[in-house]
């Protein structure tokens, strides 16, 4: 049936009217049951040798539809009573329940997705499902790796395994049992997760991989809830996570654990006492040099304490001194700046004549690094650890930077320029609040 998937989305709308007219009323009722037609490219089992498919993806993305239209390819035959290519099959949840509830029972789950003749019969006190050609699937629940000692199955389908407490005993347990028929494979359907399991059969040379994000199957999900969840977790670590599906890990040694920086994030900014622009400006404006860090950044005070807060990211891939100059010195109107900070190492007088041909009355403040980036970075770092800054919004690049930089130097690629100008931002911003004779305005925006 791929053909006709390839026809329908290339087809106009005359075409298709064309072809439907063309088929009979029980074609018609049957396209719907014909997965190969609808399914999305990240649905689609990969052609090959392979023993676990992987499909990972954020939350929506038809995972679950995916996990279930391949275990019920397996088991249908050419006609309801027919066999299929495999007749017993592991589901494994996190629990009984969820896989219960989730994998059979679901919307998307196995008897949702067969079609009247061929639907499989739910036998609750044996916690099997039941084909009506007599293919079985039995659930077991990941929390009782032990249960799945015993039986045999040649083919099985994993629900969201990097969610699993027992998970490498549980899937040890199920290559053990995976024993049956000339070729016995495994699908997961999960959301990624930084965990050893998952990282494992991630890394497995038999594991192919699909994967998407939510919005990939926007066509099934209601408009309300994908721009609810974009507008509240678009570019935070949670939902690059949970809405696109990307595996967040941690380096060992950062400076700035994931969870630190998601610790960070506040819904707006609070009352500012001060506001600063912080610019690391690359020396020329050619492709092959660093881009430019351009940082706002705010201080608030609250109670007898004072905390540094990160407003906004306008760092630039590449740019010429002018183009940069001039994008410091709109962030400094645009946001009512106290003053612009620049890091003067590379660039020298040049950096304050660049900004004040942008604009001359502009508040500027020239700063030298004597240190390395790390040496630089960790007293912020430690800033971030006591909870004295605060990220107001989701600034993903800046956030991959901060999670790249280790103590022992920065493991990312190309040069944090994003991050050492939110260091100077900060540093600049916690220097002022210790001044003792400062006598705050407080502004809010």
């Amino acid at each position: 049936m791929s053909f006709v998937h390839e026809f329908l989305l290339s087809a106009n709308e005359a075409d298709i009217e064309e072809f439907l007219d063309g088929l009979s009323d029980n074609a018609i009722a049957a396209l719907s049951w014909f997965w190969d037609i609808w399914a999305l490219d990240h649905q689609r089992a990969p052609a090959g040798d392979w023993s676990t498919w992987l499909i990972m993806g954020g939350r929506g993305a038809g995972k679950t539809r995916a996990g279930a239209e391949w275990v019920r390819g397996l088991v249908e035959g050419p006609t309801p009573l027919a066999p299929g290519r495999c007749t017993r099959i592991a589901l494994v949840g996190e629990t009984y329940d969820q896989a219960r509830d989730v994998m059979v029972l679901g919307d998307s789950g196995l008897i949702a997705c067969s079609p009247p003749d061929r639907r499989p019969k739910w036998i609750a006190s044996r916690r099997v499902l039941v084909w009506p050609n007599g293919a079985e699937a039995q659930v077991f629940s990941a929390s009782d790796p032990q249960a799945l000692r015993g039986p045999q199955f040649d083919a099985a389908w994993c629900d969201e395994l990097a969610k699993w407490k027992k998970g490498q005993q549980a899937w040890d347990m199920l290559q053990f049992a995976l024993r049956l028929g000339d070729d016995p494979r495994c699908v997961v359907t999960t959301t990624p997760a930084a965990v050893a399991l998952f990282e494992e059969v991630l890394e497995d040379e038999a594991t192919v991989v699909t994967s998407a994000p939510t919005s990939a199957n926007a066509n099934n999900l209601a408009p309300a809830f994908l721009r609810a969840v974009t507008k509240k977790y678009g570019g935070t670590v949670l939902g690059r996570q949970e809405l696109d599906g990307e595996l967040i890990r941690d380096m060992p040694g950062t400076l700035w654990p994931r969870a630190r920086i998601e610790a960070a994030r506040v819904d707006a900014a609070p009352e500012l006492t001060r506001v600063v622009v912080a610019v690391d400006p690359p020396v020329t404006g050619k492709d092959s040099s660093d881009g430019c860090g351009l940082i706002v950044a705010g201080l608030a005070r609250e109670g007898e304490n004072w905390r540094a807060v990160i407003l906004d990211d306008l760092s630039l891939p590449t740019a010429s001194p002018n183009e940069w100059a001039a994008a410091a010195v709109a962030a400094y109107r645009d946001w009512q700046a106290d003053c612009i900070v620049a890091e003067v190492n590379q660039g020298g007088a040049m950096v304050e004549r660049m900004l004040r041909h942008n604009s001359p009355d502009v508040a500027y403040r020239g700063v030298h690094a004597s240190r390395s980036k790390s040496a630089r970075a960790e007293p912020v770092a430690a800033l971030y650890e006591q909870g004295r800054v605060v990220h107001a919004g989701a600034f993903p690049q800046l956030e991959d930077e901060m999670a790249a930089m280790m103590r022992s130097g920065y493991s990312g690629r190309g040069s944090p320029d994003r991050l050492d100008a939110m260091v100077w931002a900060v540093t600049d911003l916690m220097a002022e609040a210790e001044r003792p004779e400062r006598v705050p305005q407080v502004r809010s925006f």
